[in-house]
């Protein structure tokens, strides 16, 4: 029997402000790698090449030019929305596939880009709509100061707006900045219904802090009053906030670990096994292991790593994924997934407040899913399961 071999990179910053994260995507690709190379009893074969650009945005097209200078055609990776924006140049000069696992704010489209995280039509719409229904259409927008936050808020303004919503701030904070009494202030000054956060790594974990410490000293009810909701909220990250602000935060997601399905028990059980040290698994990682699940099955459909050939086979691919049926749209290249909203615990799980009763179509321009629509495609989707 001849034996498929596939070299493949893993790129994401495991240290740096944002290693948190980076490593739970790094653990979900490196656990796929391990589970296809056992199923698959040397038939086909994952190697692995793993690089730590160390959340810096300057390393990111060094490393990429260094595992397609080798040959390799096909690297998982990224988490940024600036350093994807930084590689993709390089996979179309030299015509290789970026797996990209991370939620976005959309707005993109190339051909050497698999899009396995959601687009903003699974996150930042359900959101406005759980918003606007259960606390009020007002909304503070912080954010650290890059593409993600200043599209996330952007689609997140339009939305409101044609809800007869407002936002009353927007704050933009360098990436890694941990000072925040100046925003708790402005926001506490501005009385909005929601905080809408689009902070990532260290300065996340500060505002949150931060925030539950001065309603507490005014005699706030945080959680009740001024909900902070997030699209970048996963369980490794609550254990960063820690224990005095860990409970009660909104997130937008098409997976939390507390998923009750039987793929999803499984997924759980064999990261956490794998990787007893964490960070625990999150929808970072569960996009990371169904983009190296997909490589897999497209690679072996196609019968080589052949970009050309692999292109062919991409589209329509499906797994059984932790979060449910996933499926790539052969129009974007953008999976089709579930959204879900959850609401962290203190155990640092979230509780899944709505969820959609079936995997939705990517929308990556929103051309399909909006308020302006007589009939959003999001609203009759979202149910209350808790």
């Amino acid at each position: 029997m001849t034996s498929l071999r596939i070299p493949i990179g893993i790129v994401f910053s495991a240290t740096g402000s944002y290693g948190t994260v980076g490593r739970t995507m790094q653990n979900g690709a490196l656990l796929a790698c391990r589970q296809i190379n056992a199923e698959m009893g040397g038939a086909l074969s994952i190697e692995p090449t793993v690089i730590d650009p160390g959340s810096c945005l300057d390393a990111y097209a060094p490393a990429m030019e260094q595992l397609l200078s080798r040959g390799i055609r096909h690297v998982v990776g990224c988490y940024t929305s600036s350093s994807r924006k930084e590689v993709i140049p390089i996979f179309e000069k030299r015509d290789a596939l970026l797996w990209y696992p991370t939620h976005y704010e959309g707005f993109e489209s190339s051909d050497n880009v698999v899009y396995t995280g959601a687009a903003p039509n699974h996150h930042i719409l359900p959101l406005v709509e759980f918003l606007v229904a259960r606390h009020g259409k007002r909304a503070f927008c912080i954010g650290s100061n890059y593409i993600w936050a200043w599209e996330s808020n952007r689609v997140l303004r339009d939305e409101l707006m044609q809800r007869g919503g407002s936002v009353v701030a927007e704050r933009y904070l360098p990436v890694g900045e941990t000072e925040m009494a100046h925003i708790v202030s402005a926001v506490l000054d501005a009385k909005p219904d929601f905080v809408f956060n689009s902070l990532i790594g260290q300065s996340a974990y500060a505002f949150f802090r931060a925030m539950r410490a001065e309603c507490a000293a005014r005699g706030i009810d945080q959680i009740r009053m001024m909900p902070i909701a997030s699209c970048n909220l996963s369980e490794p990250e609550l254990v960063e906030i820690g224990a005095e602000a860990i409970d009660g935060h909104l997130s937008s997601s098409v997976y939390f670990a507390s998923v009750q399905t039987a793929a999803n028990r499984a997924f759980v059980a064999d990261y956490t096994s794998q990787f007893p040290q964490g960070p625990a698994a999150s929808s970072e990682a569960e996009a990371a292991y169904i983009a190296v699940r997909l490589l897999a099955k497209s690679v072996a459909a196609a019968g080589t790593d052949d970009i050309s050939r692999v292109k062919a086979f991409v589209g329509g691919q499906t797994l059984d994924a932790p979060q449910g049926l996933v499926s790539i749209d052969p129009g974007t290249l953008h999976a089709y997934l579930t959204p879900r909203i959850g609401r962290s615990r203190a155990d640092g799980q979230f509780d899944i407040l709505v969820e959609a009763p079936a995997p939705v179509r990517p929308d990556p321009y929103l051309v399909r899913s909006s308020a302006a629509l007589e009939q959003p495609i999001l609203r009759p989707m979202l149910k209350v399961v808790s």
